[in-house]
């Protein structure tokens, strides 16, 4: 199901395999340095575990991914553009004989252990939650599945940047577990699972603890999200913005990148944490979503599941959904944030996504920056997940001479994208660093900005 990279050298043959990875979409400079890392993880893995000594692991490559557009949308049952980056998680894993399971971080030299067992305790707060949650949600929706992994890993992802390490280090686990315990050839799993777009849907709830077909669901990492992130990840194409649309998940359209373009990417340096008080200010526009499909269902008894359902069953369900939040147009605190939330969803999901895709395929770059500035402007003024910081990122990025400019990922920190000219790129990156620093020179340290390509989409190597 997984697509396969054709690599049968050696792991110290750092040119072959970066060739390779080339071959398979990545730019020449990402390609060597995803060649470095998985010597590094393969060196990482042989130290923690002698049976990889003597037999070859099984590899995979998880990237991040940028949301062009779609803030917020996804679990709403809307659309989204994304694209694959060319950083990412890097994995190899032995299959155990026993029901541990071992994760080494070969970067920051940290290691994990836990049993695979569907009573397992994840630890929230530490990274051990995401593989420990995939580990208890995979005992419980397949009881067959007994056999731990040793796992080495590494990353080249910002954390806590908004371009979805936790979500890609969730899968690049799954793919280590499914691989140790032959998943995608158990009858549970192929009755729910047909396709990519599938998996990507199903490595969602394992995030947000929902069931899908038959998999029951299970407590997730506390995060009220959608699948966009886990379908950029599995379904991206090199080279291509997709437009997916959500529950179920579903491709709409590709859109060729212009080939004398990239994206410059700012790291805020402001933690785009899932966790504590981030976790319940994401959370908030979760259950503002569901409390507006909830109240309209009180008051038609229809059964529409998300607020992208509610919004196509007639042509004025948006005036009617107002009525309901703001009965003779009286609005207190909560039918106000209700209001901004359903104004925010229109706009971004029904006519701002759209018309940004249709400028993007006609090769018009100034009017797809125009809708994505409208995006940004929608964020700030009626999501509310802007900070200062990547407010001023995405406006300098345009004053520095990108084409468009926005923040993404779940927003209260985390990172904003910039399209901008390939002969430009270093330029840019340097002026739009230099005017971050000037107006937040504290933030520096823990920022970063680079550029990367739409990329491939995650793969086994063997």
């Amino acid at each position: 199901m997984i697509p396969r990279l054709d690599y049968a050298g050696p792991w110290t043959d750092r040119p072959r395999l970066a060739a390779r990875l080339f071959e398979a979409g990545l730019e020449k400079t990402a390609a060597w340095h995803r060649a470095e890392l998985f010597g590094q993880v393969v060196d990482a893995l042989e130290a923690a575990d002698a049976a990889a000594r003597s037999v070859r692991p099984a590899a995979f490559f998880v990237p991040g991914r940028i949301e062009v557009l779609g803030k917020h949308t996804d679990y709403a049952g809307g659309r989204s553009m994304v694209v694959a980056t060319d950083r990412g998680f890097s994995l190899v894993c032995v299959p155990r004989t026993d029901r541990r399971v071992v994760v080494v971080d070969a970067r920051k030299c940290d290691s994990i252990e836990f049993e695979l067992h569907p009573d397992l305790v994840p630890t929230a707060g530490h990274w051990s939650n995401y593989p420990m949650t995939v580990a208890r949600r995979v005992a419980r929706n397949f009881p067959r599945a007994m056999r731990g992994a040793t796992i080495a890993l590494a990353s080249d992802l910002p954390s806590a940047a908004g371009m979805s390490s936790s979500s890609a280090l969730m899968v690049a686990v799954f793919f280590a577990l499914a691989h140790a315990n032959a998943l995608f050839e158990e009858p549970a799993f192929c009755e729910n699972v047909r396709s990519l777009t599938d998996l990507a849907g199903y490595l969602g709830t394992i995030e947000n603890g929902q069931t899908f077909g038959t998999l029951a669901g299970d407590r997730g990492v506390g995060t009220f999200g959608g699948s966009e992130d886990h379908t950029a990840m599995l379904c991206s194409r090199p080279g291509l913005v997709s437009q997916f649309a959500y529950c179920p998940v579903r491709l709409e359209r590709t859109i060729r990148l212009p080939g004398d373009y990239a994206f410059g990417v700012a790291v805020s340096g402001v933690a785009a944490e899932k966790t504590g008080e981030a976790m319940e200010k994401y959370n908030a526009a979760s259950r503002l979503a569901s409390d507006l499909v909830e109240r309209w269902r009180r008051e038609t008894g229809r059964s529409d599941p998300h607020l992208a359902a509610v919004l196509a069953s007639s042509p004025d369900a948006a005036a009617r959904l107002r009525k309901v939040i703001a009965p003779a147009g009286i609005t207190g605190p909560e039918s106000s944030s209700l209001l901004a939330r359903l104004q925010h969803f229109v706009a971004e999901n029904e006519e701002i996504l759209p018309a940004a895709g249709d400028c993007l395929a006609q090769g018009d770059v100034l009017g797809f920056g125009h809708w994505v500035s409208r995006s940004q402007q929608a964020a700030e003024e009626l999501l509310g997940n802007q900070i200062p910081e990547t407010s001023l990122l995405a406006s300098s990025a345009r004053d520095c001479g990108a084409v468009a400019a926005s923040a993404f990922g779940a927003g209260f920190g985390g990172s904003v994208w910039a399209l901008v000219e390939k002969p430009r790129t270093d330029d840019f990156l340097a002026a739009w660093r230099e005017s971050y620093c000037a107006r937040f020179p504290d933030r520096i340290p823990a920022a970063s900005f680079f550029q990367t390509a739409a990329g491939p989409a995650a793969q086994q190597i063997e």
